[in-house]
């Protein structure tokens, strides 16, 4: 989805936030996915490789799936094979069900919504994995723009252009340091910081720890985005 809203006036005005551990509770399904693309290449669950891939994948939580995979196999068309696998098992999951919100997470969106601000929302994986988590949470028209690392230019995280994207694609601010941009990985903080936002959240109900956040570039580390709303009132105050 894509909209372009005239530039607001309030300080923080574009809010761009991560989904898998930041906004949607996903179970794990990240880790079961992959197991179940790596199963597909002949890697079995409870073998060393298995083992030295999945420490891989729970290392670079929040980049695009398919870059992680171009580094886990030998070639391209592995790695694609492999990305197609997990796409397909991550669906699978979705459509059984075994996706929620985060306690506090559409309401933080609407809050913050109806502050004025423009909210968007960011992942990792690809388009039909991401279309599916919104369908599977009723959340199609939560916010006026979604993206995934192909809608800008192919690079995820840890490259701002998911941030930047949506800074240029909703004219909802006229300063990358009136972005606030909040996730749960190392990845999203390294993504906030090279975009210039101006406060750049961890939150605490996904991937990766307080010093983990911290040590990329969190500006505060929140214990979930159901406190994303009242951190931005106070830094405009």
């Amino acid at each position: 989805m894509t909209s372009a809203t005239p530039t607001t006036d309030r300080p923080f005005g574009l809010v761009v936030l991560d989904m898998a551990g930041t906004t949607v509770a996903d179970g794990g399904l990240v880790e079961q996915a992959f197991s179940a693309a790596a199963r597909r290449l002949g890697v079995q669950p409870g073998s060393e490789e298995h083992a030295r891939q999945l420490a891989y994948v729970r290392a670079t939580m929040g980049e695009s799936k398919i870059s992680v995979f171009r580094r886990l196999f030998a070639t391209e068309d592995q790695a694609r094979y492999a990305n197609t696998a997990f796409e397909e098992a991550y669906g699978e999951l979705v459509d059984g069900g075994s996706v929620a919100p985060l306690p506090g997470a559409r309401e933080a969106v609407e809050r913050l919504t109806a502050e004025g601000r423009t909210v968007v929302l960011t992942t990792g994986f690809a388009r039909v994995t991401q279309d599916a988590i919104l369908a599977a949470l009723g959340w199609q028209d939560l916010v006026p723009l979604t993206l995934c690392p192909a809608d800008a230019g192919g690079r995820g995280r840890p490259h701002p252009d998911m941030v930047l994207a949506a800074f240029l694609r909703t004219a909802a601010v006229d300063d990358v340091r009136r972005i606030a941009v909040a996730g749960d990985t190392s990845y999203d903080m390294l993504s906030g910081v090279r975009s210039g936002a101006g406060i750049v959240a961890g939150v605490l109900t996904g991937a990766h720890d307080r010093e983990r956040l911290t040590r990329h570039g969190a500006t505060h580390v929140l214990g979930s985005v159901a406190e994303l709303p009242d951190l931005i009132a106070r830094a405009e105050a």
